[in-house]
């Protein structure tokens, strides 16, 4: 398939620059993978639109303040964007300067944190924080939380609040899992007193997920690499699950990512480590029947995932139907549940 296949008309008041006024507040467009069927929802809708005993699989990462601006000791302003973390001292970093710095060359933080460029890495560069302090605590301090290249204000504290999951404990991500940002805590506490369970995995999502397609053909496409865990207690809910006839929702595309890598062998096996998983329209999934996950960008391999889980098709009608019936697009836009094509 080629990339233009996966592009569409979105006017820009339909990205959402600002969340909802509650997390709970948004729309909802369920899909039927197998019909077509489209039925217009609110969010608050999604319990009655689950089963007792069916399961919701949430990405527990947590969006690190990735984003610093400083100087070159040599002259000249850079802005960093931490991709990974990859011990107390050392990072994967974008730099962003008008000479891209060299090996070797020193980079100055708020006029006193160092950071030394140890080697670049294709699009990357190795860095060295010269303090005693770990960098997730260093990032905290001198750190700005690193909204979305489409969002056009600059981060503040009811992003600090609202660009977050309520559940996120693993710190990594520079980009939110969007999915989950609709839910709060009355929803999770609804959804578990029905008796629909939960579960977690961890993928730290990087900023390769807002990057285009920029081949004509997507098999050439090359995916960026992101660490992501399926703890054993998770792979075994997703077993009692499907012994007792229930069904499992991934709750955005990084979990159903993160499930889908951890499901490589033929067996969904628990376990960590990195994917690089590009997942277009023929794929055949193997864990879960629904996906619950936002609106994506055009000719994303996001959108080329949805397309897979629903059939073609039946996505690019659903899409068409979000832009007339005026539903709010990307990370703190409205949200989709759909029902896996067979």
């Amino acid at each position: 398939m080629r990339t233009t296949d996966f592009n569409f008309l979105l006017p820009d008041e339909l990205i959402a620059q600002f969340p909802a006024k509650e997390r709970h507040g948004s729309r909802l467009l369920q899909l039927d993978g197998n019909t077509g069927n489209l039925q217009d929802k609110a969010f608050l809708d999604l319990p009655d639109l689950l089963n007792t005993g069916d399961l919701l699989i949430f990405n527990d990462t947590r969006v690190i303040k990735a984003r610093l601006h400083g100087e070159k000791l040599s002259g000249g302003k850079v802005e960093m964007l931490v991709e990974r973390v990859l011990d107390a001292h050392h990072a994967l970093a974008h730099i962003k300067a008008s000479r891209a710095p060299k090996p070797g060359s020193c980079l100055r933080i708020a006029g006193e944190l160092e950071i030394e460029v140890i080697a670049r890495q294709d699009d990357l560069f190795h860095l060295r924080f010269e303090h005693e302090r770990p960098i997730l605590e260093l990032l905290d301090q001198y750190g700005a939380l690193p909204l979305p290249p489409y969002i056009t204000h600059n981060a503040d504290e009811t992003d600090e609040d609202r660009y977050q999951t309520v559940y996120a404990r693993e710190p990594g991500a520079v980009a939110a899992p969007t999915a989950g940002l609709h839910f709060d805590d009355a929803m999770l506490a609804t959804l578990k007193s029905k008796g629909i369970n939960i579960a977690y995995v961890t993928l730290h999502v990087g900023a390769g997920t807002f990057q285009p397609v920029r081949v004509d053909e997507i098999a050439e496409h090359k995916m960026h690499s992101e660490l992501y865990s399926v703890p054993i207690e998770t792979v075994d809910m997703i077993h009692q699950t499907r012994a007792a006839g229930g069904k499992t929702t991934a709750v955005g595309t990084t979990a159903l990512r993160a499930l889908e890598s951890a499901a490589r062998s033929g067996e969904l096996l628990a376990g960590q480590g990195e994917t690089d998983i590009f997942i277009t329209p023929g794929y055949r999934f193997q864990v879960v029947e629904r996906l619950f996950t936002n609106f994506h960008l055009p000719k994303s391999t996001l959108l080329m995932l949805v397309s897979a889980f629903a059939g073609f098709d039946h996505m690019h009608q659903a899409y068409e139907h979000a832009v007339d019936h005026r539903y709010r697009f990307f990370s703190y836009g409205d949200a989709m549940l759909i029902e896996r094509q067979n």
